[in-house]
């Protein structure tokens, strides 16, 4: 495990600028969040696209819409696959542009992002089945795989459901604050929620009952921390902050792939968030994401 032992003067300032706020999460409120935090992510794109020089397109993979995220010059060989977080009620591939396009131009390699359907339209198991049919197309070849929040949680299923069908896993992993076990235990999510300025116990609580419903939270496919693992699954990096409303879960994950034979590198970012690296001005959102895209080329260029 590594940490760090001083959030930057920038992550103090961000801090003490943002207040935890409870979005309406409600089944009426949902599409006007998405509403102005697509806005927001449209808005931003043009600034982030040029400081980073990667280039979009549109695409679809096995019917399901894609975001591709191409860099500039060289390209690696393999691609990446890629979660958009959002507790699996919000998000899309261009409001993770703030980590996607520097990962894509940290690496050299392609970002493919799945604009996998929400709940509650489309409940589990539908943003998987999504998710999964990308994941079978693209792992024909070798590939590698991120995720935050939810999108972590994502990226866990879509491995184990590979491995149980006999398709090839990545190469490599890399999980920011991932959302592993929607029955939210840990002692974080009581002692960061109102710590934590991205993220509230409640607004996640509510993303589980629009996602799952009544179904049990231990299933694997819904909380994929409690899956099978093995030695043949790939390195993985896992990032958090010991604000994260969900710092234990990523604890416990590494926790959990280590006792199965699997190689995982926690990295505990002091003073920082849920999902710090979305905040691309942060001094620690790039240094992270340049650990990230430094551990996915070394293990998918040994």
């Amino acid at each position: 495990m590594r940490s760090q032992q001083f959030p930057s003067a920038e992550a103090r300032r961000i801090l003490a600028s943002l207040r935890p706020s409870e979005p309406d999460r409600s089944a009426a409120g949902l599409p006007r969040l998405r509403q102005e935090a697509k806005a927001r992510a449209t808005a931003e794109a043009p600034r982030i696209l040029c400081e980073t020089r990667v280039t979009l397109r549109e695409t679809v993979i096995c019917d399901v819409p894609c975001l591709e995220l191409i860099p500039a010059g060289r390209a690696a060989e393999w691609p990446i696959l890629y979660g958009f977080g959002g507790g699996f009620v919000q998000g899309s591939p261009i409001e993770d542009l703030p980590i996607a396009a520097h990962l894509c131009a940290a690496t050299g390699a392609r970002v493919i992002i799945p604009d996998y359907c929400l709940a509650p339209e489309h409940p589990w198991p539908a943003p998987v089945d999504d998710a999964f049919a990308v994941y079978r197309d693209l792992a024909r070849r070798p590939l590698a795989i991120v995720g935050e929040s939810a999108g972590g949680n994502l990226a866990l299923v879509l491995m184990q459901r590979a491995r149980a069908a006999g398709l090839r896993l990545p190469g490599a992993a890399a999980l920011l604050s991932p959302w592993c076990d929607l029955g939210n235990t840990g002692d974080s999510l009581r002692f960061n929620d109102g710590r934590d300025p991205s993220l509230s116990a409640q607004s996640s609580r509510m993303a589980v009952l629009h996602y799952v419903g009544d179904q049990p939270l231990d299933n694997p496919d819904i909380s994929p921390i409690y899956g099978p693992f093995d030695i043949g699954f790939p390195p993985f990096v896992i990032t958090t902050g010991t604000r994260d409303l969900h710092l234990s879960q990523a604890v416990r994950l590494s926790q959990v792939l280590r006792e199965s034979g699997v190689r995982a590198d926690l990295h505990v970012w002091e003073g920082l968030w849920h999902v710090f690296e979305w905040y691309d001005q942060l001094p620690e959102a790039e240094q992270s994401i340049q650990r990230v895209g430094a551990h996915l080329i070394s293990n998918m260029n040994p």
